[in-house]
């Protein structure tokens, strides 16, 4: 069931605000009034009362887009339930000063605060999932981490914030009045450790306010260590009224420690005035003992860290990959393991505690954190594994089947194979009647792991799962049990006697577990006879030893490639498969290849890449792959134009309520990857946007040709065009005002980057792409999806265009639905 509710807020004396003398997280006493200041300000506001709304509407795991608050805004039919009670209910805070009941777990909260003035002040929210300011979305706190800062500016009179879904069924807001217009904050520091006798500076990231209307650019932030060492970096840019973190350089110690050392941390501007400085924590520890380490991210070039349990001793080791459940830092997770003598052990982050569940950005984080293991340690190459704990779990399953040829040996422990079929929510039944949710569907076919499991049967798989686990059922993992046993010669399979989801340390650092992991090995390409690879689109996994899928028939539909080497024969059965690569000079064959696939034979040299391509049904060798079409390195899907260091670009043409929108979607996705995902995302105008300066990334436009700029160095040739007044689909025209859209194309200027699209026409279109459920691990999105506003309310049946672009990226192969 989910809630809707409205509070009516009191106004304090502003006289009294002014008073307030800030110091930190303390009350300050003035006379007789009690003033509340935090870190980063003045309390101006606590919400107290207000109205709530039930509602029985449901959303769905692969599509959840429909919010009848977001349609409201978008058609011009929001009323402020203080002028028009409707049924809507009175509902107070409780003692913890929380609108908090069970009901909330779905709710949306209206507040309102009359303003006697216009000033930039700070939203601190706790426990909603997103905020409504005045109409415009912005990121909420519904991992309950306290993290959310959200600069705005107050109107003079009445100002109206919802808040949806608290999540733990409880939402705590206030209005703060930030001490600086451009301050520091230390909430969500992201640090590594200082690690003896390494000189090298380490990556950090810390978050800056910028209450202003301006953007801040050229700012430097100097770190000086309590021992003396100090570097600096000229760090990223802020746009206006905006929460970034951005990056800083840590000093290496030049003297042995252990211990926490003090860092000043000072935000200048390039002449060198100081904005801010604050003083924080951090550790110096030695590197033959559990530590964090940090690296810069290909995905947005923000700072990410991971722990490490190192191995014992000197010389050659493996490298174990653990990867941690919900709400587990990954500090967390490696302390649970003891160090081990032949194996370092790397806990990557999910990016977050939550995160993507270790799919889309959570599944770049671990591949991340596993390339930075190898490097860091110089691990031995064919002695690498996988394991991980209830969400981690999933994480092994899906990491270790989506990438068979990376690990010799897999554990998943207290896991559950598919998310989108565990849980409370089964996923989307609700939408199957739909034609337009078969794209969607298949979208996140990558995450279905009981579709791929065959890709393991090269690897070790060692599963481990408490009998009395009440959290994830022991059924999740008997059913793999059977399914494996149908075809794999290599696994084992323990039920600990009475173990609920946590036991103890040994839940995860079993000792049978890496036992098991010391007896495997990843063979050699020329060791590997035979391959059953399966994957859903080669987007996210294209290769399995010697073999490579450059482009399916049907875009992430499943494709199988069945190959086994005989002598000089090679026989290959494939299904949905349009091009793919053999590695033949890995295999160490010699003279000529006979190459048999689906009873075609071709001919190949040994000593190169053979490159096969399905042409009118007839397999023939190409020369090179045509990056102009899809292929491994650039597909569809939506959410795959947010990698590759993206920037986003908003346009500033077309009237105020276009320019206010846009910038703020665009101001919303990034609040939302921070939130989300740790992330720190360049924003910029369209103005300012250039292709040679933003060479080789992928960018994200906010608007459509009408009133962005970049639309014209970009999509000019697009087979999508969109105004404010209609859409144009290859030779199809669809007209209206209050139609909205997301699709990716390749940029034309390059062989890897992608362009995603988030636009609309006119001011109900535009506002009809709120949601960026796109930023979430899960959800399916295809290469396009055309719908109008009433989608936001009715769902599925407004969803006017969707699905996969060819692989030439034309729309020939598009739905176009009633």
């Amino acid at each position: 069931m989910r809630i809707r509710l409205i509070i009516s807020l009191v106004v304090l004396s502003t006289n009294l605000i002014a008073q307030t003398k800030v110091t930190g997280n303390v009350v300050e006493y003035f006379g007789k009034e009690k003033i509340v200041t935090t870190a980063e300000g003045s309390v101006l506001h606590h919400f107290s009362d207000g109205y709530f709304l039930p509602s029985e509407k449901r959303t769905g795991t692969l599509f959840n887009g429909q919010d009848p608050i977001a349609w409201q805004y978008a058609v011009g039919k929001f009323i402020n339930p203080n002028k028009q009670k409707g049924d809507w209910q009175s509902i107070k805070i409780d003692s913890a000063g929380a609108f908090s009941q069970k009901e909330m777990r779905s709710a949306f909260l209206f507040t309102e605060y009359n303003s006697p003035k216009e000033q930039i002040v700070l939203l601190e929210t706790t426990g909603g999932t997103r905020t409504y300011i005045n109409g415009m979305p912005h990121e909420g706190d519904h991992y309950d981490f306290g993290y959310t800062l959200i600069p705005f500016k107050l109107h003079k009179g009445i100002n109206e914030f919802i808040y949806t879904k608290g999540r733990f069924g409880r939402v705590k807001s206030k209005i703060v009045i930030p001490s600086k217009s451009i301050l520091f904050t230390k909430r969500d520091l992201t640090l590594p450790d200082v690690i003896n006798g390494e000189k090298d500076q380490k990556w950090a990231s810390v978050r800056v306010i910028n209450a202003t209307e301006k953007n801040l650019k050229n700012l430097v932030i100097s770190a000086k260590l309590s021992s003396g060492e100090t570097a600096t970096y000229a760090t990223d840019a802020i746009i206006p009224l905006f929460v970034r973190k951005v990056k800083f350089k840590v000093p290496a110690a030049k003297n042995d420690y252990t211990g926490e050392l003090k860092m000043k941390i000072v935000l200048s501007d390039k002449s060198g005035k100081v904005i801010d400085e604050i003083e924080v924590p951090i550790q110096q520890r030695s590197a033959t003992v559990h530590h964090e380490r940090t690296f810069v991210s290909k995905v947005d070039n923000s700072v990410q860290y991971y722990s490490v349990a190192p191995a014992l001793g000197s010389g050659p080791k493996a490298l174990i990959l653990s990867v941690h459940g919900a709400s587990v830092e990954a500090r967390n997770q490696a302390r649970a393991y003891k160090q081990k003598d032949w194996a370092h052990i790397v806990a990557a982050t999910n990016r977050r505690p939550f995160g993507f569940n270790w799919e889309d950005w959570g599944r770049i984080d671990a591949l991340e954190v596993l390339a930075e293991g190898k490097k860091i340690f110089n691990t031995i190459p064919a002695q690498t594994y996988l394991t991980g704990h209830s969400m981690g779990g999933h994480g092994t399953w899906f990491l270790g089947t989506t990438y068979p040829d990376k690990f010799a040996a897999i554990a998943p422990c207290a896991s559950y194979p598919d998310i989108s079929t565990y849980g409370f929510d089964k996923g989307d039944e609700m939408h199957d009647k739909f034609k337009a949710f078969e794209s969607i569907k298949r979208s996140a076919n990558s995450g279905r792991v009981k579709s791929i499991v065959k890709n393991l049967k090269q690897s070790g798989v060692y599963i481990l799962h408490g009998d009395a686990d009440s959290t994830v059922p022991i059924s999740q993992v008997r059913e793999m049990r059977e399914i494996l046993s149908t075809f794999h010669p290599n696994f084992c399979y323990y039920e600990y006697p009475g173990g609920q989801h946590w036991y103890g340390d040994h839940s995860v650092d079993w000792f049978p577990i890496f036992e098991f992991f010391k007896r495997q090995t990843i063979p050699t390409n020329k060791e590997v006879k035979e391959i059953d690879f399966h994957t859903a689109t080669p987007a996210v996994s294209s290769t399995d030893y010697w073999i490579k899928l450059q482009q399916q028939i049907r875009p992430f539909d499943f494709s199988n490639i069945n190959a086994k080497i005989d002598n000089q024969l090679i026989t290959i059965k494939t299904e949905n498969v349009a091009i793919l690569e053999l590695d033949l000079v890995s295999l160490e064959l010699k003279g000529e290849i006979s190459i048999n696939i689906n009873d075609q034979t071709v001919k190949a040299a040994s000593d190169k890449k053979a490159i096969l391509a399905l042409k009118d049904a007839k397999w023939s060798l190409i020369n090179e792959i045509n990056t102009s079409e899809k292929y491994a390195d650039r597909q569809g899907g939506f959410k795959f134009a947010f990698n590759n260091n993206v920037v986003f670009v908003y346009a500033t043409g077309g009237s105020a309520s276009e320019r206010e929108w846009y910038l703020n979607k665009a101001r919303f996705d990034a609040e939302t990857f921070y939130y989300r995902g740790n992330g720190s995302i360049d924003v910029i105008s369209d103005k300012e946007f250039s292709l040679e300066k933003y060479k080789d990334r992928n960018v994200v436009i906010y608007g459509n040709a009408s009133n962005n700029k970049a639309w014209n160095l970009l999509l000019k040739n697009s087979p999508i065009q969109i105004d404010n007044q209609q859409v144009k689909v290859g030779d199809k025209v669809l007209k209206g005002d209050d139609l909205a859209a997301y699709f990716v194309l390749p940029r034309k200027d390059s062989k890897t980057a992608m362009v995603g699209v988030v636009a609309g026409t006119s001011e109900a279109g535009m506002k009809a792409t709120w949601a960026n459920n796109y930023i979430s691990g899960i959800t399916g999105f295809p290469d396009v999806m055309i719908f109008k506003a009433d989608l936001l309310l009715k769902g599925l049946p407004e969803m006017k265009v969707s699905g996969f672009f060819d692989n030439d990226w034309s729309t020939k192969t598009l739905e176009f639905l009633n």
